[in-house]
This record gives structure tokens, C-alpha cells and sequence, in this order.
């Protein structure tokens, strides 16, 4: 009689993703967090809880985590969360490789990703990393200003791009775009 592999298969598909070099190390050093599949390019990919976020990107960069590359947000459609996404880098072992001049074309950065999962109709708060990388400081001020997720702690949480009186997100998938907007004293 022939197996059925269809449930096997299914099996294979909704199983956890095995945890990389940084999941490894973060579960070994108490910090909770949830392996996710790895993007296009192969770098591991780690959802975490909005709470532990702070201590596990200080401990990540404790570890070598020393450039935050990219933060930025994205809606996931109707009745999906709202996502704050964090690309961090390890900078410093390759500008040794650098300056020993032993560096070749394929060396590779070690990366890691964060996400935020926001239910829309929950808190769309974030603890801010601005006090941990500077360069996070307009990052988090466009995904406000694009999605509404507010950056807790941010020095200067305001709009970026649109202006202060602007009503609504416009890069949300529910944003219904207003017939005009006229600006005020333009002149």
C-alpha cells in the first residue's frame, strides 16, 4: 500500500523554522523571541514582542550588533497586523577584515531581522531604539508618519513627511485618500 505523503508534506510546511546562529544565542541567553523563515537573501528573521524589544537589541548589540541598517514598517493587508521591522548589521568584523586589507568580494556582513507584529486594532506603540542608534531617529518618525505606529521615547515624535495636520496614514492598505487638502497660511 503507498504512504500518503500529502500529510507528510503538509507536516513539513507548517513546522517551525530551525532557529539560526542568533536565535541560538539569544534563547541561550534567556530573551524571548520567535524563529521565522529566512528572507530572499537568506538572513535570519526573528519576531519579537514590542516589551523585549529594548533589552534584546542592546544585548544584540552587546554581541556585535553594531549598525542598525534599516527600520520601517508595513501594513499586511485587511485584518492583518501592522509591522515594525529593524535590519541590524555587525559592522566591525569586516572593517578589521578591512584594514588587515583581507577582505574579499564575498565576505559578508553578519544580519539579522526583527519584526514587531501590531494587531491595528490593539496599541500600535513601540518602545523608540533611538537611544541605542541615533541613525533610528527619522526611521521611526516616517513609519509614524506613514503607518501611525507611535515610537515610545522618541526625543521628537512628530511628522516627517506630511504635514502636522495631515489626517490618517497614507501607506496603510485602509487609507482613503481625501478629495483635497488645502494648506493652510501657504502664503
Amino acid at each position: 500500500m503507498p504512504e500518503d505523503t500529502t500529510a507528510a508534506a503538509g507536516a513539513l510546511e507548517t513546522a517551525a523554522p530551525a532557529p539560526g546562529p542568533v536565535s541560538l544565542w539569544l534563547s541561550s541567553q534567556g530573551f524571548e523571541h520567535t524563529p521565522m523563515p529566512a528572507d530572499h537573501l537568506g538572513v535570519e528573521v526573528l519576531a519579537v514582542e514590542p516589551v523585549v524589544l529594548p533589552l534584546l537589541v542592546t544585548a544584540l548589540r552587546a554581541y556585535g550588533f553594531d549598525y542598525l541598517q534599516c527600520q520601517g514598517g508595513y501594513d499586511e493587508g485587511p485584518g492583518g497586523n501592522l509591522v515594525s521591522f529593524y535590519h541590524l548589521v555587525k559592522l566591525a568584523p569586516l572593517a578589521a577584515k578591512l584594514e588587515s586589507g583581507a577582505i574579499a568580494a564575498a565576505d559578508r556582513p553578519e544580519e539579522v531581522r526583527l519584526k514587531v507584529f501590531l494587531p491595528r486594532d490593539g496599541a500600535l506603540t513601540v518602545p523608540s531604539l533611538y537611544g541605542l542608534f541615533r541613525g533610528a531617529d527619522w526611521q521611526e518618525r516616517e513609519t509614524y508618519d506613514m503607518f501611525g505606529i507611535v515610537y515610545e521615547g522618541h526625543p521628537h515624535p512628530k511628522r516627517l513627511l506630511m504635514p502636522e495636520d495631515w489626517k490618517g496614514w497614507p501607506l496603510r492598505k485602509d487609507y482613503v485618500q481625501p478629495d483635497f487638502y488645502e494648506m493652510q497660511d501657504a502664503y
